[in-house]
């Protein structure tokens, strides 16, 4: 391998260890709106062909593909390849682990599940879950059934949260 190789990957892997997720994400390609929360490093090949709005959520160990399945027929196609750029509109959250597959939009306001593998376009406003996705509910159905558990913690400091969570009463905790 030539030193300048070398180089360029030790250049790449410093970045995407010390840099923030968003500013990595965007030195390779990624659009990202404004006051998104990333947690994500590992954007595959074609980070360029991702787009995220603004006030977005991505958690932990999400995976956003953005082309797949090519290897399989190259013995009968040679150059097959496929494509689909993926879309994330404002104000989604994307739960951990989920995978979102190529050519999928998640619409405004849209949460996915934690685990969900995505194959197909979220509607605005929609919640789902499971694999494949499917719809399980509104935005607006998952607040009234969760408002009860609200317990207005985002503007404390970690040290205040934990104390607070910490003398609360059960009845206050989602149970399952």
């Amino acid at each position: 391998m030539r030193l300048n190789n070398i180089l360029q990957r030790l250049s790449l892997e410093l970045r995407k260890r010390f840099s923030s997720p968003e500013s990595y994400a965007r030195y390779l390609g990624v659009h990202i709106g404004d006051n998104c929360l990333i947690n994500i490093r590992d954007w595959g090949t074609e980070p360029y062909l991702i787009c995220i709005g603004n006030n977005v959520q991505i958690t932990r160990g999400v995976s956003l593909l953005c082309h797949g399945g090519g290897h399989a027929v190259r013995w009968k196609y040679p150059e097959f390849d496929t494509f689909g750029k993926i879309v994330i509109e404002d104000w989604c959250y994307i739960g951990s682990g989920a995978q979102i597959m190529p050519g999928v939009v998640v619409g405004y306001g849209s949460l996915v599940a934690s685990g969900s593998i995505v194959t197909k376009s979220v509607p605005p406003y929609s919640v789902v879950a499971g694999n494949p996705a499917r719809i399980i509910c509104s935005t607006d159905d998952y607040v009234a059934k969760n408002i009860k558990f609200n317990l207005n913690t985002k503007r404390l400091t970690p040290k205040e949260k934990r104390l607070y969570l910490l003398n609360l009463p059960e009845d206050k905790f989602v149970k399952k």
